[in-house]
């Protein structure tokens, strides 16, 4: 029997002349002079082993291995500077390998095809971009729960099936459910946490989200992830609060922990660094003046598209708060300002770089029979929104909450060129495969 080391076990608390058994995947391979060089990846990192020419044993195994191999080696740990991490495995067994059928990814490809890429994506997720993407993302998820649950958020799940649309009838995907034809993917969990507040007051989820949007935009998926969280008793001031203090907490969690990741996809972190609060608040007015004076042929009650969010973000190196948005633009379910009807208490929160709207929230309509007449407004149907509605009549409060897009985040804060590689396996408008 035998104790198996990690590779980040190895680098950080191996002497030279211990002895370890390691086990992973090919990463690397080359042949010099007498000798094989391996780069061994598991989970943790990657540690270079060496096959000895005067081993013919293990040296013989070593030259079968292709990239992507598996294999459990014993062996030396000797310091070597020019090996990753400083140390390096001088082998003197193999306990067990699998060779397997050549990796069909290779460097050029990976620089080449990223349609190729996204067809291989069950192989592709082994390399190392996606391996740090992947380690940042889980870091991400786990500094939103960490968050939520410090301030006394409580963790709720909601209904993947429902009969009417949060964001726009347009985005939504039918499915069929028995003999129903009303049944639909969820687009946010936003009405179910309403609900939930007049029980536990202060809720949070994390799930998949669905929108049936026609984008092909570097920053749209059709199934995200999204961390919504609402509300009782809070106002627009409240949402933007939590806001910047749930993203500076998961960036500066990530900066702690994830380094090497950042590292290896070039990330610039002192960009990271500058992510505190409190986030410039700008109110749409002046956004429109500001993107009017670059050129932008926008006047007040357009939304603002990704190229606009793009030109307003070069002005600032942190997120921002942009708030107060026309009502028609919004969502029906967002409160209008008491002080200035035709805008509404909304909010997005916009990251710099070029990434844009990472999180949308404000105030919700308390007044039952408000939220009656926005309904009609905008087209929609009261029935279909009856115990939405209900929950105005018995003990209303006002109350907010947000949105946030965990893809989008991931996104920007490794700074990747487009949301696919933010995420496991994406789906967009032209896939579902692998």
């Amino acid at each position: 029997m035998y104790t198996i080391w990690t590779t980040k076990q190895v680098l950080q608390f191996a002497k030279p002349g211990d002895e370890v058994v390691l086990r992973g995947w090919v990463y690397r391979k080359r042949e010099f002079r007498d000798k094989i060089f391996v780069l061994l990846r598991d989970g943790e990192g990657v540690v270079q082993l060496v096959f000895a020419k005067d081993r013919p044993e293990v040296y013989d195994i070593a030259a079968k291995l292709n990239i992507e191999s598996s294999i459990i080696v014993k062996g030396v740990v000797k310091e070597e500077q020019r090996a990753p991490g400083g140390k390096e495995v001088h082998v003197s067994d193999v306990i067990w390998f699998f060779v397997g059928e050549p990796f069909p990814i290779n460097p050029s490809a990976a620089q080449a095809d990223s349609e190729y890429l996204l067809d291989v994506r069950h192989l592709w997720i082994r390399s190392r971009k996606m391996w740090a993407v992947l380690r940042i993302r889980h870091t991400v998820f786990e500094a939103i729960h960490e968050y939520f649950r410090s301030r006394g958020f409580y963790e709720v799940q909601c209904p993947i099936f429902v009969s009417a649309a949060v964001e726009g009838g347009a985005t939504l995907f039918p499915v069929k459910y028995f003999d129903r034809e009303d049944v639909y993917l969820t687009q946010s969990a936003q009405f179910y946490l309403e609900a939930l507040i007049y029980s536990l007051e202060k809720v949070y989820t994390v799930a998949p989200s669905f929108r049936a949007e026609p984008s092909r935009t570097r920053r749209h998926l059709t199934e995200f992830w999204h961390a919504e969280a609402e509300m009782a008793w809070a106002r627009l001031h409240d949402v933007m609060n939590v806001c910047e203090e749930l993203i500076t907490h998961v960036v500066r969690k990530v900066l702690d922990e994830r380094l090497e990741e950042l590292s290896i996809l070039g990330r610039d972190t002192e960009k990271l660094e500058r992510v505190k609060p409190p986030f410039p608040r700008v109110l749409y007015d002046e956004a429109i003046e500001m993107l009017q004076k670059m050129g932008f042929n926008v006047k007040w009650g357009d939304d603002l598209g990704a190229d606009e969010e793009r030109a307003l973000m070069q002005k600032f190196d942190t997120p921002i708060h942009l708030y107060g948005f026309p009502e028609e633009v919004k969502a029906f379910y967002h409160k209008n300002d008491p002080q200035d009807p035709k805008r509404t208490l909304s909010v997005d929160v916009l990251a710099p770089e070029g990434y844009g709207e990472i999180i949308g929230g404000g105030e919700r309509i308390e007044d039952p029979d408000e939220l009656v007449r926005k309904i009609k407004k905008f087209g929609l149907r009261p029935e279909d929104y009856y115990w939405y509605i209900d929950l105005r009549k018995y003990g209303s409060v006002p109350h907010a909450g947000f949105g946030l897009g965990v893809d989008r985040l991931v996104m920007w804060i490794c700074g990747l060129d487009h949301i696919r590689d933010a995420v496991p396996f994406p789906r967009d408008i032209r896939r579902v495969k692998p």
